[in-house]
């Protein structure tokens, strides 16, 4: 745990918000069969961190560096980022098709949000305010707080909460948010679960 890599990330960041690129963390999420985890470790966790912009490369080490004289604690996290991913895939596929969220679900965000919460400050920049987070790098958990604003930002944005949508590849699972002018996408990447769904109409047809 002493260096910073990559490897893994063969996929894009295609959520076009944090929280929607944290919950695609799982590849073919809607297939018990063939679901594939991405975040089998703490290690993993904090480079994907770095991969999405949450975490700076100095901050990740300093967190390997805690975690590899934490590893008990370092599981924990872990552990509760998954769980936190899976409550919030649960609560924003139901929010692509306009239905409530389990309460359970929005238990398990509700308390990571009071823990976020509590990570931020707001700074005075000029006659302006900004809210940001303490540093990610003091504590194990540092890279989740942004993750969970991300999450709240979407929920409580109309306009955001209306654009969310889940890829039509089945059972691909990934969620987006869908910036296109006529709310038109329909696939997390036309050049993956777009040509999928083309090559197997084009099959079909030829039949």
């Amino acid at each position: 745990m002493s260096d910073i890599n990559k490897d893994g990330y063969e996929h894009e960041l295609l959520g076009g918000r944090l929280c929607l690129d944290f919950v695609n963390t799982v590849s073919w999420h809607d297939s018990s069969e063939k679901s594939r985890e991405l975040l089998t470790s703490y290690e993993r966790l904090v480079n994907w961190s770095v991969h999405a912009n949450v975490l700076k490369k100095q901050q990740a080490l300093s967190l390997l560096k805690k975690a590899e004289n934490q590893p008990s604690k370092a599981k924990e996290v872990l552990q509760q980022a998954i769980e936190l991913r899976e409550s919030m895939y649960h609560i924003f596929s139901l929010v692509s098709i306009n239905e409530m969220p389990d309460a359970c679900d929005l238990s398990i965000l509700n308390e990571a949000l009071g823990h976020a919460y509590g990570r931020m400050q707001i700074v005075p920049s000029g006659t302006t305010f900004s809210l940001e987070f303490l540093n990610g790098e003091d504590t194990l958990d540092g890279m989740l707080p942004p993750i969970v604003k991300s999450a709240i930002d979407v929920l409580t944005s109309e306009k955001e909460r209306s654009r969310v949508k889940k890829c039509e590849g089945d059972p691909c699972g990934w969620l987006f948010l869908d910036t296109s002018r006529n709310r038109s996408r329909r696939w997390c990447s036309m050049a993956d679960c777009g040509n999928r769904a083309k090559a197997k109409r084009f099959y079909h047809n030829k039949k």
